[in-house]
């Protein structure tokens, strides 16, 4: 593994599928003339919009965004994440699914999300994931890769769970994607706090994408894509407009910190 350049895309979603992968497609290219071997797309990059439609429209946003991942990583020729597309179940729910297409445009891990909004927040809000999403049942597995290092999957909401990434770190990751849809009341508190505090105990690069703005309807989102250093230092920060976050990933930065702040080899409690 040497050292490549990440991106973190920021998006603004909206529920029309074409318009939002037209967007997505900019932002890939953006990304990749800036020289990014490895780019994420946000939770919800192909459709952002209410639970009903996007139950109706459920199997043909899995198709179009699973279609569009492989052909935009053999296009370009990276490794792409698809940070969370619904993907029908047997149950007339859907899995959030989180999918890791790489330059030859064939699925390397796919990740169903665990932990499901189910919240109440302060800002009058009200959000129910699990009304139409079934929640995975699985931890996820470290993609292990020769060029980009081990990458470890998650969604959103798992942020707040450090158990999961802390069995990613005991996999072996070195990167860690936290695509997003975060709303704009608690991101403003909490989003940068927890992915420093994930990035810094298991001391790995995080790669968040992210929604900014209004999505639909009052779904606002806080954006501040970001990709962060194993120290925890925030090495990029798109704010709070569409585009990228792009930084370094660097194998010998990771074994710099792990010796300095050796934590993982302290504990006691796996």
């Amino acid at each position: 593994m040497k050292s490549y350049l990440a991106a973190a895309i920021q998006m603004t979603s909206v529920p029309d599928v074409q318009k939002n992968l037209a967007q997505a497609e900019e932002f890939i290219d953006l990304a990749v003339n800036q020289g990014a071997q490895l780019v994420g797309l946000p939770e919800n990059f192909a459709f952002m919009g209410e639970e009903d439609e996007k139950l109706a429209q459920a199997n043909s946003i899995a198709q179009e965004s699973e279609k569009f991942l492989k052909t935009m990583a053999q296009r370009y020729q990276v490794t792409i994440l698809g940070g969370g597309f619904p993907v029908p179940t047997d149950s007339g729910k859907v899995y959030n699914t989180a999918l890791l297409v790489d330059s030859s445009g064939q699925e390397v891990s796919r990740y169903l999300k665990v932990h499901l909004f189910d919240v109440n927040v302060p800002d009058g809000n009200t959000y129910r994931e699990s009304s139409t999403v079934m929640a995975g049942k699985e931890l996820p597995e470290i993609c292990v890769t020769e060029k980009l290092g081990n990458i470890g999957l998650s969604v959103c909401y798992d942020v707040r769970f450090p158990e999961l990434y802390r069995d990613l770190s005991r996999q072996g990751a070195h990167v860690l994607f936290v695509p997003a849809a975060f709303t704009a009341f608690t991101g403003k508190d909490h989003w940068q706090v927890l992915l420093q505090a994930r990035a810094i105990e298991n001391t790995c690069y995080v790669i968040a994408p992210a929604q900014t703005g209004i999505n639909y309807a009052r779904r606002q989102t806080h954006g501040h894509a970001m990709i962060i250093d194993p120290w925890g230092v925030i090495l990029a920060d798109a704010g709070e407009q569409p585009g990228i976050a792009i930084a370094e990933i660097n194998p010998g930065r990771i074994e710099q910190v792990r010796r300095q702040m050796p934590s993982l080899q302290h504990r006691v409690f796996m």
